[in-house]
């Protein structure tokens, strides 16, 4: 079984993935502490059983992380129904109000921005970081718009988001731990004085739309971090893992260089070919049977999102990057009840990104070799650098 952090399996784990689902649809796994799913359709039966459910459990002990659980108690995203129903319903109406669309020309006007700035580096140094010029910050300023609050608050933000999704990676040391309860508290206290603000002086952006929703403060202050860590994170290597791949196989590279059509059905497929997040848990709520394997009642197992994108079961030639896939079932943007609330959004983030790159460096291509994050679950890159 795979140690999740090998640098070898972390530089390319689909070919582990690979010899696993020729074996079985479903292992167990020691090390991690649960089941997990390698075929597309066990993975999309972990996701879509409705006895298979989000169910949180706070961070230990929990007087350390009271900010950190305190924003996952109140998240759509770890809660099954009725409360991710009635929570759900409430954010999808704010969602509802056109601001997916209202946003389109603001994305594609920042991305057309950062990518100029991008170009300008590489003119001026020979080369330039992607992630820091573009796929960062790009996401970071579409939240930032969204939710009302100033692009320059963008760094906080980040930096706060990257400390608390490090709670997700297995085996991680205390000191990491305790800096993710600190950007916990940071973030919320931030976001609770943007929603007083706003319910003092509302405004057409998304907080003040959940301020006047039925939500909680504590669930307005978690949905608008959960949009942001699960907006940025995702988008940002989504980007930069896309990128990489489409540079290293230059023949895809030229075809979105050739036909801006292909952007939409080209942003599917870097979800797909190298998945930003690879894994989502599921606790059993009573004994379940998924592929053969059972899952007995308060156990968990994981949707293994980066495997099941490559099963050729259901992707022809899984291990070729094809911008022009159609169709392309990847699970991705998760499935069932959980469904990504933000897809429609990071859809037209990631196109927008590829729309800017392909038309102002149609040359680009790598300039060194890329850092690798250490992670296994939020899979991305800490430099991508780049030149035209």
């Amino acid at each position: 079984m795979f140690d999740p952090h090998d640098p070898a399996f972390l530089a390319d784990p689909y070919p582990t993935f690979a010899a696993l689902r020729a074996e079985a649809p479903v292992h167990r796994h020691d090390g991690l502490g649960l089941a997990i799913a390698v075929s597309h359709g066990a993975a999309s039966a972990v996701l879509r059983h409705r006895s298979l459910g989000r169910i949180w459990i706070d961070a230990t002990p929990a007087e350390r992380f009271a900010s950190f659980n305190m924003l996952h108690r109140n998240s759509l995203l770890e809660n099954e129904p009725p409360a991710h129903t009635r929570l759900r319903r409430l954010v999808s109406a704010a969602f509802a109000r056109g601001h997916v669309e209202r946003l389109r020309p603001a994305v594609d006007a920042l991305a057309t921005r950062m990518t100029t700035t991008l170009a300008e580096r590489i003119a001026t140094d020979g080369a330039a970081d992607l992630l820091e010029h573009l796929a960062q910050p790009l996401p970071v300023a579409v939240i930032a718009e969204l939710l009302g609050v100033p692009e320059e608050a963008g760094p906080r933000l980040v930096a706060w988001s990257n400390a608390i999704v490090k709670m997700y990676e297995y085996g991680l040391p205390e000191e990491r731990r305790r800096e993710a309860e600190d950007a916990a508290a940071a973030f919320a206290g931030y976001l609770r004085e943007v929603a007083e603000e706003r319910a003092a002086r509302p405004g057409d952006d998304l907080v003040s739309h959940l301020v006047a929703s039925e939500l909680t403060g504590d669930e307005v202050v978690a949905t608008a971090v959960l949009l942001l860590m699960a907006g940025h994170e995702a988008t940002v290597n989504v980007i930069g893992n896309g990128v990489l791949a489409l540079l290293t196989h230059r023949e895809q590279w030229e075809r979105l260089v050739a036909d801006p059509a292909l952007r939409e059905p080209a942003a599917e497929e870097l979800i797909r070919f190298d998945s930003p997040l690879q894994l989502f848990e599921r606790t059993a709520t009573r004994d379940v049977e998924i592929a053969g394997h059972t899952v007995r009642e308060g156990e968990k197992i994981a949707a293994l999102l980066g495997a099941a994108a490559r099963d050729p079961e259901v992707f022809a030639e899984p291990d070729v990057l094809d911008v022009g896939r159609t169709p392309n079932p990847h699970l991705g943007f998760g499935g069932g009840i959980h469904y990504c609330v933000g897809a429609p959004l990071a859809r037209i983030e990631i196109a927008a990104a590829l729309g800017a790159l392909t038309r102002l460096l149609p040359r680009l291509r790598l300039a060194g070799p890329p850092e690798r994050r250490p992670e296994f679950v939020i899979r991305g890159l800490r430099t991508l650098p780049v030149t035209a």
